[in-house]
């Protein structure tokens, strides 16, 4: 399985217009290689780097339940039927790089699990990897960095 962005590459310079303060659009995602016995996909967005600034990892978007024929997810709006969690910013919903002090990383990580989650809209990256443990079957990772 593979996560990709048409904004960005691996590793690359997420662009601005991504960042929370700056228009805090999600980039767009492509998804390819989903294997085929995948009954929904998750998508977790978050910044390890934040752990030196704010004591923890970051958590910047949370996404559950999408449909394991979709070909990509952001672009500004999640695919039809999926659920958004909690994040560290205090909302549901993307919200973008923002780093407090230096260049940070930021890592998109999507799963393929065995069946949909059916957790409740709102509900936190621990309680999705709560849910999800045992129903991986493949993992894919995105890296993209922004400065302040």
């Amino acid at each position: 399985m593979e996560l990709r962005s048409g904004a960005f590459a691996h590793g690359g310079e997420i662009p601005r217009e991504h960042g929370y303060k700056s228009g805090n659009r999600s980039p767009p995602l492509e998804i390819s290689g989903v294997p085929p016995g995948a009954k929904s996909l998750a998508l977790v967005m978050d910044d390890p780097d934040a752990v030196g600034a704010v004591g923890k990892v970051w958590t910047h978007w949370v996404v559950w339940d999408i449909d394991p024929s979709a070909a990509g997810i952001g672009g500004g709006q999640p695919p039809p039927g999926c659920l958004e969690g909690a994040t560290d910013f205090g909302g549901t919903g993307y919200g973008g790089p923002a780093p407090p002090d230096r260049e940070h990383t930021y890592v998109f990580k999507l799963y393929a699990l065995d069946r949909k989650l059916g957790l409740a809209a709102g509900s936190t990256k621990r309680e999705l990897e709560e849910a999800m443990s045992g129903r991986v079957v493949a993992e894919a990772r995105l890296e993209g960095r922004c400065a302040p």
